[in-house]
């Protein structure tokens, strides 16, 4: 999933990162078929890498401590994918148009690392709390291209350009029969706003036949430094109808649902939808105008 903050994300799937080895399906979910879970978790995966992107601050969803438990690659095994997203956002700026973007995908995973979109994480903990939970983390580097430039819409004119840039973190995921929670603590490597972020997001996998359904609900806290560069009106840019404007802390929603369905053996289709409501602290600011924003990404995967 916050350019507007909705969650990256990093949440969209906390089950993304178990076993994508084939036939090496969870042992607390005997139900599913291998092959649908590999496909499955790999679009939840790639789908935050999208997001990432298409929805950049509350998608942390995005990959929040996306669990990479990978428990069937083991020794030099990976696995990997490429395909394509599309993605339509609405930005929280005064006046400022929906963002449409097209883009190439890839994922790769080991053992020990996992390529999801923006996403790298360095895998430190794969432990096993029982037949049916499982605790995973690690550390987390992330591109998050949030921002605006003036020329974006007529209320940014003569604002500073507000830039993108690294972030670096860590994630936790714990993976129970009944949901599975994701948490991931980052902060500002490019000291661009020099915030920090700290999000939590649960869902739960449905399996029907060839399609799966994973609802989501998560939530991000910024930090004042986070929500000021973003939202905030500098003195020097202030203008007749635009004071100048600190923001605090505060907490972002959202909520969302992505539908994946496997066509063959290694293709797999997805459709993910999300709703971010932005917390007073960045509303009340002079350039924004939309509390609630609502997204949509499609996109194909081909498994090697």
């Amino acid at each position: 999933m916050m350019t507007d903050h909705r969650f990256h994300s990093s949440l969209a799937d906390p089950s993304l990162g178990r076993s994508l080895a084939e036939g090496a399906a969870p042992a607390f979910r005997p139900l599913r078929s291998p092959l649908r879970v590999t496909l499955g978790t790999l679009a939840g995966a790639v789908t935050a890498g999208v997001l990432s992107v298409v929805a950049p601050a509350v998608c942390a969803q995005s990959q929040v401590a996306s669990p990479s438990a990978s428990e069937g690659l083991a020794g030099g095994q990976s696995q990997w994918a490429l395909g394509i997203g599309v993605g339509v956002r609405e930005r929280a700026y005064l006046d400022a148009d929906r963002k449409v973007n097209a883009l190439p995908l890839l994922f790769y995973e080991n053992r020990y690392v996992r390529f999801a979109g923006t996403t790298v994480e360095g895998k430190l903990l794969n432990h096993s709390l029982s037949p049916t939970q499982r605790l995973t983390g690690g550390l987390l580097l992330k591109y998050v291209p949030d921002g605006y430039k003036g020329s974006d819409s007529p209320a940014l004119s003569g604002m500073a350009e507000r830039k993108g840039g690294l972030m670096g973190g860590v994630g936790l995921g714990w993976q129970t029969p009944l949901a599975n929670l994701g948490l991931e603590w980052t902060s500002d490597l490019s000291s661009h706003s020099k915030g920090q972020r700290l999000q939590v997001q649960v869902d739960r996998r449905f399996q029907m036949g060839a399609a799966s359904f994973t609802p989501r609900l998560g939530a991000q806290w910024m930090d004042r430094k986070w929500v000021d560069y973003y939202y905030g009106v500098r003195a020097s840019e202030a203008l007749p109808g635009r004071p100048a404007y600190e923001g605090d802390a505060g907490v972002a929603l959202e909520a969302g649902l992505r539908m994946d369905y496997a066509l063959q053996r290694q293709h797999v289709i997805f459709l993910d939808l999300g709703l971010t409501h932005l917390p007073k602290e960045a509303t009340n600011s002079p350039i924004v105008e939309r509390s609630n924003l609502p997204r949509v990404s499609v996109g194909y995967l081909y498994r090697f």
